[in-house]
């Protein structure tokens, strides 16, 4: 079934809804698997055709395409229609998923897990039907479990790929799909773009043959030994005297994390209760994503209460960590680079097997390159995302400064929430066996690397050709200098500059050593700007060294916001 798009108008205004989109959405109703979302589109289609202007709008978006299938998998709000998360998109993304795979395999197996967002089970075992009513095999999980667990059952199983239904840290409203090859990787170009291609060549989901059963349900024993192999990050003799307060924010962290620390010899956690418990509707956050504003609230007004030594939280599918220490003013959350860095100099004092890598993302801090150079130990950039840091050769330890951690690249090669908390508590307890804190480690690290201080902003649009127009004007006319340094080097990432493969992006390096990169999001519309100074510390003046790196910080983020303004 061919989707269309066309000039949308409102019958007041003396025009009707293209016909073209009346007769796509009507043929997409009908072709529908699910009775409610082909009932919500029957609704919008009769008010639009009756002159609803909202709801002709609504339509069009609805009807603007299928929603994109790209390296990030699926993503995309709940609802009926080509351009939103249903049970039509995924039956055709698994369908298409499917094939590709036939192309490599007669009898593909896949593994498929799922969160506790609206529909992610319905979704799940969508899209097992689809497998076994290919001739292949699938597999699903016992129950909602963390992301992390699904990309180890992939490697553990032998399976050929795994689905996880998820949308991370999205609003509640959202739902995704995303897919790992073989060795556990996330997938990459050229892959989407074969899959995508299957999936384009679906024209009606009646179709596609849908099993009633026949999938397998993935044994406990897989989760049990997941939980094992997370609990080994934690060296045997490591001290184990922490208390942790701990917020799954709604989502599915809770249950593995508590077995996690079981396993690994710490007391269990503190939860959040309010935000222990999966709830699609994260009624406690209006955004659940530790770097929200406001997120961490509960969290950290349970750490006054209680006075742990540490604060970690999970983004819903427990992929992320997030921390908080305690100081002077009271609890604050560290960054995503500092984490970074706290378990980049950890992995490095553990000792780096022969020929382990160190890496990160292109938009994270230069310091863990700055601390792998002069402990010895290779190190490597790479563009945004796990599905490029996962698959670096030799990989031992890796990280994006969008709380993203990879600890334990031997079980799992992608970004793991459980893991790096795990470490992280490691290092804390260490530290506080020493009658230390991790800020006392990122004193350290900046006295001996030089203050590596680091800042974000996002504009977001409407309308995504603002985002082209910005970056044509910097790719025009780019700043010569930027709050009164020289720039000293521009790579344009689109090109390949930098020696990167390419990607939409800018990147300015200052004569200072200040780093700038513009790029637009790749999850959401949205351009971001990511800023780095460095700063030496001279002496022991590492306060005067900060306020310095903050000072030349701002002066960066006033520049862009300039630079970059709609």
């Amino acid at each position: 079934m061919a989707v269309h798009g066309g000039p949308l108008g409102s019958r007041g205004s003396g025009e009707a809804v293209h016909p073209t989109v009346l007769e796509a959405a009507r043929a997409w109703a009908a072709d529908d698997p699910d009775p409610v979302t082909a009932a919500e589109l029957d609704a919008i289609i009769t008010a639009a055709d009756g002159g609803d202007r909202e709801a002709a709008e609504d339509l069009a978006d609805r009807m603007s395409g299928l929603l994109e299938f790209g390296t990030a998998g699926l993503r995309g709000a709940l609802g009926a229609g080509p351009n939103r998360m249903n049970r039509s998109v995924v039956i055709r993304a698994a369908a298409g998923l499917t094939a590709y795979l036939k192309s490599l395999s007669d009898s593909p197996f896949v593994v498929v897990g799922f969160d506790a967002r609206t529909n992610s089970d319905v979704f799940a075992r969508d899209t097992c039907a689809v497998v076994v009513g290919a001739g292949g095999r699938a597999a699903l999980m016992p129950r909602t479990l963390p992301t992390p667990v699904l990309a180890y059952a992939v490697r553990a199983l032998g399976a050929d790929a795994g689905v996880m239904v998820t949308a991370s840290h999205n609003p509640p409203q959202d739902n995704g799909y995303k897919v790992y090859v073989g060795d556990g990787s996330q997938i990459v170009p050229p892959v989407d773009s074969m899959i995508a291609d299957q999936i384009g060549r679906i024209e009606r989901v009646a179709e596609v043959p849908l099993a009633d059963g026949g999938w397998e349900v993935v044994e406990e024993s897989v989760i049990t030994d997941y939980v094992r192999d997370a609990a080994s990050v934690v060296a045997p003799t490591a001290p184990r005297d922490l208390t942790v307060v701990h917020t799954a924010m709604h989502g599915v962290g809770t249950e593995t994390i508590r077995a996690a620390f079981a396993a690994a010899g710490f007391a269990e956690p503190i939860s959040v209760v309010a935000q222990a418990e999966p709830d699609p509707m994260f009624p406690t956050v209006s955004f659940p994503n530790p770097e929200e504003p406001g997120a961490m609230d509960l969290a950290l007004e349970l750490a006054e209460q209680t006075g742990p030594d540490l604060v970690i939280a999970n983004d819903p599918d427990a992929d992320r960590c997030a921390a908080a220490v305690a100081g002077p003013g009271g609890w604050r959350m560290l960054r995503g680079d500092e984490v970074g860095a706290l378990l980049g100099s950890h992995v490095i004092a553990r000792g780096v097997r022969e020929g382990g890598v160190l890496a990160n993302s292109i938009v994270s801090s230069r310091m863990l390159a700055t601390m792998a150079r002069a402990a010895g130990v290779s190190h490597e950039e790479t563009l945004t995302g796990f599905k490029w840091i996962g698959r670096v050769p030799g990989l031992a330890y890796g990280y994006e400064e969008a709380l993203g951690y990879c600890v334990d690249p031997d079980h799992v090669k992608d970004k793991d929430g459980v893991t790096a908390a795990l470490m992280l508590a490691e290092l804390a307890a260490t530290e506080k066996a020493a009658g230390r804190d991790l800020t006392d480690r990122l004193d350290d690290l900046a006295r001996e690397h030089g203050v590596h201080a680091t800042d974000a902003f996002s504009i977001r649009v409407e309308d995504l050709s603002i985002i082209g127009r910005i970056m044509e004007r910097l790719r025009a006319d780019p700043p010569a200098s930027v709050a009164g340094v020289e720039v000293s080097r521009l790579d344009d990432l689109a090109e390949g500059d930098g020696g990167l493969p390419p990607t939409e992006g800018l990147r300015w390096y200052l004569t200072d050593a200040s780093r700038i990169i513009v790029r637009p999001s790749g999850t959401e519309p949205k351009l971001k700007v990511y800023l780095e100074v460095i700063e030496p510390v001279t002496g022991d003046d590492l306060r005067g060294a900060r306020e310095r790196a903050a000072s030349r910080l701002a002066a960066l983020r006033a520049a862009y916001e300039g630079f970059t303004s709609i």
